[in-house]
């Protein structure tokens, strides 16, 4: 069988370590081609290799409308959307130049850092290439962080240039004229570069500030006497970005990437994708500002492939701002290529197995005989033609109908998802794993091996060492597998964090050879074939009074199975003798749960009723025990949550992991509560 196959071996034959992918036995792989080392060389070998061919996709939206719900809240609903329009891969590069050229005039200068503060658009990547071309280390944060990170963020880096669009400007982006309240430092910012093209006047902000348009920035870059000036190119050694962390475990920290960095990420990503071309499709709706997005783009640039727009909120037919009868962005684009996080894969296939749940008998006994039939054949490396195009065509069309890869990435994905989507999708996932501290490369799965859990070998750009952690219990002598935390190292790490102390610094090392490494904080084992499973987190482990150890990341992933569950955080106090948890609830699965049992009322009262709480821990407990969990590691109680939790609320990342400690914070006083009020 295919997945036995060897993904990995320890070059010195020490369980430890260090583990390198077969084929980078030798030595690791740092360039996708001989010279084109920085990333504003992999987009300009682009645009002479595809010219004409389309680069950057935008839907137009022609019309939006706003839709009441039941409970009286107003969504704004896409009534609306036209078709693709394409920039040219010479088109996309001529703007970047210009962009560049343009700031250079407002007097941004090399190795001076630039802040980007936008949604994912045509127009962020455009500005990113500018910054990249023209030496500019740019500074990355996502739109949803709140005011306090954004402010971090812009005075530590001191940015005198920011580009954002017409909306974040006038709801997130407070501009300031003085020093801010929080730090010392003054507020150098002078110019806003709005990438949206109207309004292009700006009344009511400071005057120490000047806003301008994108449009007219680039028009600045475009007169032949800026054009004619020298631009002064990156080295691969040279900060490329400055990327802000989600702030799952505190204030945002900014990690330091250079251009070599990234160019060794995606080499060993590219590596990993069979038969990448100019053929391909790429959706693009996960945050640029996120590692995954911002090196999945650029794979698919350095081979020439389309790049279409979207959000999380317009992907699918089913989206929440796509007007019900109206086509999602992926029905239109029909992408080949598609990157994702767990959250938006789980909520797919909870999706369409509540449809599967409301079938008649015989429609429901087809779908899961089909579905056990090629899941079957999968194993024993078939395919399945008939089956595909009989049962789950209607399912991959939820998703364009075209996607051949799909890479999954931010958190783990669970086996009940990921064999679903293996199934229903008709592609194959690449689950895996990466860190912003490591430009997103660690491993990533053989598209071939359809084993559930585990998530691939090393890529070709690093290596993987395992070191003892004795507090947890974890060695690389255990048996049957080598156990430890995760070192990752290779020429992908990352130049540590920006304007940090010393013992923020610790998790970064140099080895005697000169390579850098990175201490993850993960804890992993090495099955025989080579291949990694995470199976902990040292920050995620809580030490209850009697001495037992609680892994909070690992309970959840249990919970996750459970139907009901659309999100679940795990707590545990080490002065408490049980953990509790916090839940969002299925909305159709809560519904159900409630008529079975004669219990009625909206979602919030449901949320709020005892009595559905009793009934939800019960079946929660159920899942846990049919995961083998230890009593001690399933939650005692519990309390619903009747909002889901968004990046907008500030309680999950861009990338939906948890933040524990916001999250701690809103449910203060239901803790206090479910630990009996002390």
């Amino acid at each position: 069988m295919k997945a036995k196959i060897m993904k990995s071996r320890s070059i010195l034959g020490c369980p430890e370590g260090p583990y390198r992918a077969v084929c980078a036995s030798k030595s690791l792989v740092a360039v996708l081609r001989p010279g084109v080392d920085t990333l504003d060389k992999i987009f300009a070998y682009a645009a002479t290799q595809f010219p004409h061919r389309d680069c950057l996709g935008t839907r137009e939206v022609i019309s939006e409308e706003d839709e009441r719900q039941s409970n009286g809240k107003v969504f704004k609903k896409v009534k609306i959307l036209g078709e693709y329009r394409w920039l040219s891969y010479q088109e996309a590069i001529k703007a970047a130049t210009q962009l560049g050229g343009g700031l250079a005039q407002l007097g941004q200068r090399p190795k001076t850092n630039i802040a980007i503060f936008c949604e994912t658009r045509a127009e962020w990547l455009i500005a990113a290439q500018a910054c990249f071309a023209y030496n500019f280390p740019l500074v990355t944060l996502y739109s949803t962080l709140g005011g306090p990170a954004i402010a971090h963020g812009l005075n530590e880096t001191q940015v005198s240039h920011i580009i954002t669009s017409k909306e974040l400007l006038e709801t997130r982006l407070k501009v300031r004229p003085h020093t801010d309240a929080q730090s010392d430092q003054p507020n150098v910012l002078q110019h806003i570069i709005v990438v949206d093209n109207t309004p292009t006047t700006w009344p009511g902000y400071p005057a120490n500030i000047s806003i301008h348009n994108m449009a007219a920035v680039q028009r600045l870059g475009a007169m032949p006497e800026n054009t004619a000036c020298e631009r002064k190119q990156p080295l691969p050694s040279d900060i490329a970005v400055i990327m802000y962390t989600s702030g799952s475990t505190g204030v945002p920290k900014g990690v330091m990437i250079s251009h070599s960095n990234v160019i060794a990420s995606i080499t060993g990503i590219a590596e990993r994708i069979p038969n990448l071309s100019e053929d391909d499709t790429y959706i693009g709706y996960l945050p640029l500002a996120h590692v995954l997005e911002l090196c999945a783009e650029h794979v698919c640039i350095a081979h020439g492939c389309r790049i279409g727009y979207s959000s999380p909120q317009t992907l699918a037919d089913q989206s929440t701002k796509i007007k019900k009868g109206s086509k999602g962005d992926a029905s239109i684009l029909q992408p080949t290529l598609m990157a994702a996080v767990p959250e938006i894969m789980d909520r797919i296939y909870k999706n369409v197995m509540g449809k599967v749940e409301e079938m008649n008998s015989i429609q429901r006994t087809l779908f899961i005989l089909a579905y056990n039939y090629k899941l079957d054949q999968l194993a024993k490396g078939r395919s399945t033609p008939l089956c595909d195009r009989l049962v789950f065509r209607k399912v991959r069309a939820l998703l364009g109908g075209r996607t051949r890869v799909l890479l999954s990435g931010g958190a783990p994905l669970s086996a009940a998802t990921q064999r679903f989507m293996n199934v229903c999708l008709c592609c194959p996932v690449g689950q895996g794993y990466g860190l912003t501290e490591t430009c997103g490369a660690g491993t990533i799965c053989e598209l071939w091996d359809y084993s559930t859990g585990r998530v691939g070998g090393p890529l070709v750009c690093c290596e993987i060492k395992l070191k003892d952690w004795t507090e947890g219990g974890y060695r690389s002598t255990d048996k049957p597998h080598p156990r430890g935390e995760i070192l990752i190292g290779g020429p992908n790490v990352t130049m540590g964090y920006y304007k940090s102390n010393a013992k923020q610094q610790e998790d970064f090392f140099v080895d005697e050879n000169g390579q850098r490494w990175f201490c993850t904080g993960d804890i992993g084992e090495v099955h025989g074939d080579g291949c990694l499973k995470i199976i902990d987190r040292k920050k995620d482990l809580v030490k209850l009074p009697a001495g037992e150890y609680v892994s909070l990341g690992k309970v959840e992933a249990a919970l996750k199975n459970c139907p009901l569950v659309d999100n679940i955080c795990v707590y545990a106090s080490s002065d408490e003798t049980y953990v509790i948890g916090f839940m969002v609830p299925n909305q159709r699965q809560l519904l159900a749960l409630a008529g079975q049992y004669g219990i009625r009322g909206s979602r919030e009262e449901l949320c709020n009723s005892r009595a559905i709480e009793e009934l939800v821990l019960k079946a929660i407990t159920e899942a846990a025990l049919t995961a083998q969990l230890e009593r001690f590691e399933i939650p005692r109680k519990i309390r619903l949550s009747s909002d889901p939790w968004t990046p907008e609320t500030g309680l999950v990342t861009d990338a939906f992991k948890l933040k524990r400690k916001e999250l701690k914070t809103h449910y203060k006083e239901d803790i206090e509560r479910m630990y009996g009020g002390k």
